[in-house]
């Protein structure tokens, strides 16, 4: 069994965004680059599941659509324990973009389970792993929170409301992961890190695509109004602002 985790390359979630011509671009300077967080913990139940031998996982590969700069970002993958990895060479332009051309990949490469993270940190679309189960006529499961293989056959645990689901579903599929699927990320040991540097990158030249959407200009939200303070012996005066200033009571 062959696992494919897509992994995207975003932002540092304590780095200061800033933008360029007319707030329609980032400016990417001094920006420290990191795996997605939903797919870092979708790589790590996907290493606890090779490392299960009853599970029957045979490999983890992880797939990534970006240019050249995003290596670092990949090879830190590899260094946390994927076998291989494959890199479309394209700078992604949206969510339809990016699971045409890992439509492409799967299209070429037998995978067995695709592990999608829910979102990505910086554009929070929700979008690319419903899109390429689509694309490829594969059943998909969303809100992912577990997974287990037993026997052969592969569990899932969705979050649902007011409790859980648990479903079993033939392979391949594409799985759409959200947070508790792991409890942490996994961490890169330097034996892992000297590993990295030998383990192989496929490079895949992208696939014509068309845009369906465009970045007309960013925004970047109001800053937070400042802390009022109110005496403790005041406590009229507290609840005269929750009235007429939050309007929370």
């Amino acid at each position: 069994m062959k696992i494919l985790v897509c992994i995207s390359n975003v932002p540092d979630t304590t780095t200061k965004i800033k933008f360029l011509e007319g707030n329609n671009k980032l400016d990417t300077a001094g920006i420290q680059w990191v795996i997605n967080p939903w797919d870092e913990l979708s790589l790590t139940r996907a290493l606890e599941l090779k490392d299960d031998a009853s599970t029957g996982v045979k490999s983890v590969t992880v797939a990534h659509v970006g240019s050249a700069a995003s290596e670092p970002t990949i090879r830190k993958a590899l260094a946390i324990g994927a076998d291989d990895a494959i890199r479309v060479n394209m700078d992604a332009t949206d969510a339809y973009n990016v699971a045409t051309q890992l439509a492409e990949v799967l299209k070429k490469e037998q995978f067995d389970i695709v592990l999608c993270g829910i979102e990505s940190s910086d554009y929070n679309g929700s979008l690319v792993g419903g899109m390429l189960s689509e694309m490829l006529g594969m059943p998909s499961v969303s809100a992912v929170s577990g997974i287990n293989i037993a026997n052969g056959e592969v569990v899932l645990t969705r979050e649902i409301d007011g409790g859980k689901e648990v479903v079993t579903v033939p392979s391949p599929f594409v799985a759409v992961v959200q947070k508790g699927i792991a409890k942490e990320p996994r961490i890169a040991a330097m034996r892992g890190i000297m590993m990295a540097r030998t383990k192989p990158i496929k490079i895949c030249e992208p696939v014509e695509c068309e845009n369906l959407t465009e970045i007309v200009t960013f925004e970047k939200p109001e800053p937070r109004a400042k802390c009022r303070f109110v005496d403790a012996e005041n406590p009229k005066q507290l609840v005269e602002l929750l009235m007429n200033e939050a309007k929370v009571i």
